[in-house]
């Protein structure tokens, strides 16, 4: 009678853990945010471990010098957010994304002009970049795309980063945005003979499916 109530309560403890599992298994499967073509290259930093700040390439070499910075709430507006992957690309000077011949996955597409950074408990992100430029064709502003991962979620995207002032960037293009993770729109303001943009992310807001 001892064996098979052991044998009862091990298969019941089993079937609970497995349960468990899945229920992990499809919130972690679960999609938010909809279609998202490029946002799988916020995996391609190769690896190497991730922090806060992080520096791209031609900060301090060409154009003009700008820090984008800010903090990352989860989706209450106030708690910081720990663990969160942010990944940005943009534009280079003169309105292209620059290439060097030996990017690899979606760098072919989005340049090296890019980075990745990694929230610690303050949910501070910093990068240290250039300001980019609007394409030669002059059909857009300029802009930083942004792409965002959380621990427990799949990745994807945010509004892009907007400079207010920019002559393209029109009552249209203002109206047209969805506010994906709050407003993207940046004040860009001198600090240190650099620009600063400072933009504030909340966690889910305007993101389909986001519980």
């Amino acid at each position: 009678m001892r064996k098979c109530f052991l044998f009862c309560l091990t298969l019941l403890l089993a079937i609970g853990c497995q349960a468990q599992e899945n229920r992990e298994q499809q919130q972690s499967q679960r999609h938010v945010g909809g279609p998202c073509e490029g946002c799988e290259a916020i995996h391609e930093h190769g690896g190497r471990t991730l922090s806060p700040s992080d520096t791209l390439p031609g900060f301090g070499q060409q154009g003009q010098n700008l820090k984008v910075t800010g903090t990352i709430y989860q989706s209450d507006g106030k708690t910081p957010a720990a663990g969160v992957i942010l990944y940005l690309y943009h534009t280079d000077e003169t309105g292209i994304y620059p290439t060097k011949g030996d990017e690899k996955g979606w760098g072919k597409r989005h340049g090296y002009m890019r980075g990745w950074v990694k929230t610690g408990p303050d949910g501070r992100y910093t990068f240290y970049t250039i300001k980019p430029e609007s394409y030669p064709s002059r059909t857009e502003p300029a802009h930083i795309h942004v792409t965002v991962k959380e621990p427990d979620k799949n990745e994807y995207y945010l509004d892009d980063f907007l400079f207010e002032g920019d002559p393209l960037l029109t009552q249209q293009e203002l109206a047209s945005r969805p506010n994906r993770g709050g407003s993207g729109i940046v004040t860009l303001r001198k600090e240190n003979g650099m620009l600063v943009a400072e933009r504030d992310i909340i966690l889910g807001q305007n993101i389909p499916d986001y519980d």
